[in-house]
């Protein structure tokens, strides 16, 4: 059965791509997951508007969701409303970037 705890988990599987070290979860890339029946719908940021992997984000987002049995459509939306910011991270996490 397709859920949202589901989605999260196949999505930690997923690292962004120019700072490999925490998944995009993590990372506080994911503002949302939606699943409806078997349709998911994932509302996601880059940490820039001007990600040079950004779209290979989303295409990474979208194959990860589909490897989950049963998957229907996927929808991966787009926003920089809020705009990432390093206080999405943990304090681990900012350690580990060199954010503090």
């Amino acid at each position: 059965m397709i859920n949202k705890e589901s989605v999260i988990e196949k999505l930690k599987e997923i690292y962004e791509p120019c700072m490999p070290l925490i998944d995009i979860v993590e990372m506080g890339l994911i503002y949302e997951v939606n699943v409806e029946g078997n349709n998911v719908g994932v509302v996601m940021t880059f940490t820039t508007p001007h990600c040079p992997a950004g779209f290979r984000m989303v295409k990474m987002v979208e194959d990860k969701i589909k490897e989950l049995k049963g998957v229907g459509s996927v929808g991966v939306k787009l926003t920089f409303d809020p705009p990432w910011t390093k206080e999405r991270l943990n304090e681990e996490n900012r350690k580990k970037l060199g954010f503090i």
